[in-house]
Parts: structure tokens; C-alpha cells; sequence
């Protein structure tokens, strides 16, 4: 037996919350990434911080409706995405760090939450691509995929301005990628 609403509408959380396709799952982990960041935001007190997360947060709704409505990402979001991105890398002092433990107190372990659910996000478009007829636009994995990396680096510049020391997890599984060294030495200059 498939299950479908009631017909109440007070018994009803989301339109499609029954469909049976990983587009609803998508805008689910959207509405949970922006949830997120909204609650990160509630505690950052470093105002640059605080002011790209308020641009930020409508344009994770954005993405939520750009596949079952029209997209509403666009090459200007995720170019100026990217840009805050190596904005605030410029602030870490010490970037020769590849990954660091996920460690903070308040907004920075929701921002890492937000690193992890960015990437469940590209992870979702993978299945709609898969799965479903849609029509994935460029710029929804991209900006996705740009959102981890924001997040993480938000992530280093709150605990450096709060003092928390984050230990370097060097991996004992894999060998060292060379993309891993071009990221960690590149700059916003260098683009």
C-alpha cells in the first residue's frame, strides 16, 4: 500500500511530502541546510561573517525550488559565492591546514553541519539526475559543491577568531591527492 495525505490539509507537512521521487528529498535537505544556516547565524557575532550568510541564506532557498520550479540558480551566485569563499581563506592564518577535525562550539559546529548537508545536496541532484527526467542546471551542483567549501572555511575563521585550536586529520587511508595542495596554496588572486 503506497501511502498518500489524508485529504486534511492540517495533516499535510509539505505538498509532495508523498511523492515517491528524490526530488522531494532534495528540497527536504535544502529546507534543512537553510534551517541551518539560519541557526549558525543566530550566534555569529563577526559582522563580515554574519553579513555573507545573511546573502546566502535566500539563495539556499533559491536552489530548493530550482528544479521542480524555474532555476533559480544563476553563474553570478555561485562566481560570488566562490569569491567569499577565498574572501574569508584569506583570513586563516594558518592555511596550510588540508582538513581539520570538525571541532567549535556554537555556530561553528552548525556551519559544519551545513558542510556535511551541502554535500548530502550534490549527493541528491545525483540520484534526480539518475532517477528522474529533470534537467539538472550546471549551476545547482557547482553552487552546491561551493557551499561545503564556504561553509568549511566560515568554519576556520570562527574558531581562529574564537581561539579553538583544530587538529589536522591526516588520513591514513588514502594517499595525498595533488588537487588537495593546489587548493590549500590557491588564493582569490590566483583565479
Amino acid at each position: 500500500m503506497a501511502l498518500k495525505a489524508s485529504g486534511n490539509i492540517g495533516e499535510l507537512s509539505y505538498p509532495f511530502i508523498f511523492e515517491d521521487s528524490p526530488l522531494c528529498d532534495f528540497e527536504i535537505l535544502t529546507d534543512e541546510l537553510c534551517t541551518y544556516t539560519g541557526l549558525a547565524l543566530s550566534q555569529v557575532t563577526n559582522q563580515e561573517v554574519r553579513e555573507s550568510l545573511e546573502r546566502l541564506q535566500p539563495k539556499i532557498f533559491h536552489l530548493n525550488g530550482s528544479i521542480r520550479g524555474k532555476c533559480g540558480i544563476f553563474e553570478q551566485d555561485v562566481q560570488e559565492l566562490v569569491s567569499e569563499m577565498f574572501y574569508f581563506k584569506e583570513q586563516v592564518h594558518d592555511k596550510g591546514k588540508r582538513f581539520v577535525l570538525p571541532r567549535g562550539i556554537g555556530p561553528v559546529i552548525q556551519l559544519h553541519q551545513c558542510r556535511s548537508l551541502s554535500k548530502k545536496v550534490v549527493r541528491a541532484l545525483v540520484l534526480i539526475d539518475k532517477l528522474t527526467n529533470k534537467t539538472i542546471p550546471e549551476t545547482l551542483p557547482r553552487f552546491a559543491n561551493a557551499l561545503a567549501n564556504y561553509y568549511f572555511v566560515l568554519t576556520r575563521v570562527l574558531n581562529q577568531d574564537m581561539n579553538i585550536d583544530e587538529p589536522e586529520y591526516t588520513s591514513i587511508n588514502y594517499p595525498k591527492p595533488e588537487w588537495i595542495e593546489c587548493y590549500v596554496n590557491t588564493s582569490l588572486s590566483e583565479l
